[in-house]
């Protein structure tokens, strides 16, 4: 007797994304799990049994990717289907939100990317864009925040600049963010404990 109240939650929390990131350029969507879903999801990412291969994040691509800790602190793995239940099931809805915003939006994604990303306390993100300057893939970014109990004086906030203006998110558990990839700079301010979230680009043909 729930689903078709679910279903309709769903269909305004899609109508309300398209709209925002639209108008706006980013759009954030809190409770996007079930409890059950997320502390599983959380349970499985902080405990690293699936994520042994955790590594220092580079600046860059390709050739030209480096270690800079000055610049970007972050350890992270990439995700593939098969690592755990729970992380198949965030890949899947990444994939059913995709699916969404060509069908609403028409941005000719083709794929969705995503890793695993642990902050140790100290580290940070300078601000950046999420577009390469050789590859215009990325369009769409996501970040899902896995941080129970998170307060206000743990920093980690993600910083987004618009128009001259700053605007900071805190990375609270169950949070989705979503933002236009080539337009919005942004960076991730110094984190006091560990900060961990699922970091993801919806990319179109390059």
């Amino acid at each position: 007797m729930t689903f078709p109240q679910q279903k309709s939650r769903m269909n305004l929390t899609d109508e309300r994304i398209c709209h925002e990131l639209s108008s706006q350029g980013w759009s954030i969507i809190d409770d996007f799990f079930s409890p059950t879903t997320l502390a599983q999801l959380t349970l499985d990412c902080q405990r690293g049994v699936s994520f042994r291969d955790l590594h220092q994040a580079g600046v860059g691509r390709g050739s030209q990717q480096a270690i800079e800790v000055t610049i970007r602190g972050d350890q992270i793995q990439w995700l593939e289907a098969g690592m755990t239940a729970s992380t198949d099931s965030y890949l899947e809805s990444m994939t059913r939100l995709r699916l969404m915003l060509n069908q609403k939006l028409f941005l000719g994604l083709e794929s969705n990317e995503n890793h695993v990303a642990k902050y140790p306390p100290g580290a940070f993100y300078q601000r950046h864009l999420d577009r390469f300057r050789d590859n215009d893939s990325r369009t769409v970014s996501s970040v899902f925040y896995m941080n129970p109990d998170w307060q206000p004086g743990h920093g980690g906030e993600l910083r987004l600049h618009l128009d001259g203006l700053k605007h900071d998110i805190s990375p609270l558990s169950n949070r989705l963010v979503l933002f236009i990839s080539a337009d919005i700079w942004h960076e991730v301010l110094p984190t006091h404990r560990i900060r961990w979230s699922l970091t993801g680009w919806f990319k179109r043909r390059q």
